[in-house]
């Protein structure tokens, strides 16, 4: 077999040419990632978190039920009435009207001064009304089918479809005549998803929990 040597010139020419498609195939290669990347045909979400940054932004959605007062020393002076609870408990949860008992669906907070009622949740004022046994009353309207009501108030701060903030003062303390003999108080029920419940039960329960 006969070596052929070639010439330097077509060595050089065969280097030019695999440079030149080198070259050129780096070129589209990028020009095509390029386009894909940076398209303004197409939507991308773009992340400025990187793996070095471990803040994390939390919000708080766990809102517990408070108690409708925040004055100190205030006392349970009659209670919910649990059929399920011993005698002399529910002895104390019966309300005498009339030579009528009436099993008390709620729980009554006395206090000698009279004291600021506040909204248990946020939520929106569904009714104020006016009633000449449970006095003034204040019905509010919570998420997850929850619903506050105040009662026996002796001064209403808030009207219908109010929307309300928890902790917000919505009216006072006061009196009924269906429960004189209570003094000054405030008669609060709670209901959860169409059931009364005992709101003692309920009070720092979280309302993702109901």
């Amino acid at each position: 077999m006969t070596k052929r040597k070639l010439k330097r010139p077509v060595v050089y020419c065969l280097y030019g040419c695999a440079f030149l498609l080198l070259f050129t195939g780096i070129f589209f290669i990028e020009k095509a990632i390029g386009s894909k990347t940076f398209s303004n045909d197409e939507d991308f979400n773009y992340i400025t978190r990187t793996v070095f940054d471990d803040s994390i932004p939390v919000v708080n959605t766990k809102e517990t039920i408070i108690k409708p007062y925040t004055a100190e020393n205030v006392k349970i002076v009659k209670n919910f009435y649990d059929y399920k609870a011993e005698a002399e408990a529910q002895q104390n949860s019966i309300v005498v009207h009339d030579r009528t008992y009436l099993q008390n669906s709620g729980v009554s907070y006395g206090l000698e001064d009279t004291f600021e009622v506040v909204a248990v949740l946020g939520g929106t004022v569904s009714k104020v009304s006016q009633d000449d046994l449970l006095g003034n009353i204040v019905e509010i309207t919570h998420d997850n089918e929850i619903i506050s009501i105040y009662q026996s108030l002796s001064e209403v701060s808030v009207k219908e479809n109010d929307v309300v903030t928890q902790g917000q003062v919505i009216g006072k303390s006061g009196s009924a005549n269906i429960s004189t003999d209570l003094g000054n108080h405030l008669y609060f029920e709670l209901v959860v998803k169409g059931s009364i419940v005992n709101p003692e039960n309920y009070y720092d329960k979280s309302v993702n929990e109901l």
